[in-house]
């Protein structure tokens, strides 16, 4: 009798799986100026054991406005580099699992307090706040601080930000990079009606909403070694009137599979 389809072999962008079973990112809210610490080599180490085939790292920010908190774990720098390889060397001395990456940047959802703290925003001028970015100057929730409209020069900026982030990732040996495009963060806010009201080349048009996650895709893509997958996490639908649809996501993941992506990990 063969194996339950879950537990057979798969192939993901030339990355071989023991089985079907991916261990998601999931946030610690535990780093100290973006870098990681015992708490995440506990965190990872044991779900290294699991006998699961792919374990992802955290959201993690590529600049330090990118986070969701203070907590966030971040590689920006060579110090947020070495915090990471110390956590991951001590992985991989107890497990041979590959590990992928979830590379990220929160947008007008960042700059807040962590969860069990509340997690509200926190104003720029506050301890551990800072001015947020988003595609168009449209708070997250109504009486929050605005985030600031990113232009050309800071939109070259996050997509360079990327890039490094990821060749950052595979100097540490990291096996797969997604990029975060779900759940309300930056590159979701530019593919969504409902927070992207620009007028320029990046705003409008469902192609040209979908231009700057594309853009960052083809620039990690081409960053990072061909032999490694990259990926992409996406909201399937908004879930509110004149959002983000299936319909969307679908001409999305249609454009992401004909520049090379790996997958597609659908959430919501």
């Amino acid at each position: 009798m063969s194996a339950p389809k879950l537990f057979q072999p798969f192939d993901v962008g030339g990355l071989a799986l023991d089985n079907r079973i991916v261990i998601a990112p999931m946030c610690q809210y535990s780093a100290v100026d973006g870098e990681m610490n015992d708490w995440h080599l506990i965190h990872l180490g044991q779900l290294a054991l699991s006998g699961a085939a792919l374990l992802t790292i955290e959201a993690t920010a590529v600049l330090p406005e990118g986070r969701i908190s203070h907590a966030d774990v971040g590689l920006w720098d060579d110090a947020t580099q070495a915090a990471m390889q110390r956590v991951l060397d001590g992985v991989r001395r107890h497990s041979d699992m590959p590990i992928a990456i979830q590379l990220g940047h929160a947008g007008r959802k960042a700059s807040t307090e962590v969860p069990w703290q509340g997690g509200a925003q926190i104003a720029p001028d506050a301890a551990n706040g800072w001015q947020t970015v988003a595609p168009s100057a449209l708070p997250f929730t109504p009486g929050t601080h605005a985030p600031m409209a990113l232009d050309q020069a800071g939109i070259d900026r996050l997509r360079n930000a990327f890039v490094a982030a990821a060749k950052r990732a595979d100097a540490i040996g990291i096996d797969a990079v997604q990029l975060h495009g779900a759940h309300g963060y930056l590159l979701h806010q530019f593919l969504s009606p409902l927070s992207n009201q620009r007028d320029d080349d990046y705003g409008g048009s469902l192609e040209n909403r979908m231009r700057l996650p594309l853009e960052i895709f083809d620039a990690v893509r081409a960053a990072f070694p061909a032999h490694k997958p990259v990926t992409m996490r996406v909201s399937g639908p908004d879930w509110v009137e004149g959002g983000w649809d299936i319909e969307q996501t679908i001409a999305f993941a249609k454009a992401l599979e004909a520049r090379g992506c790996s997958a597609i990990h659908v959430s919501s």
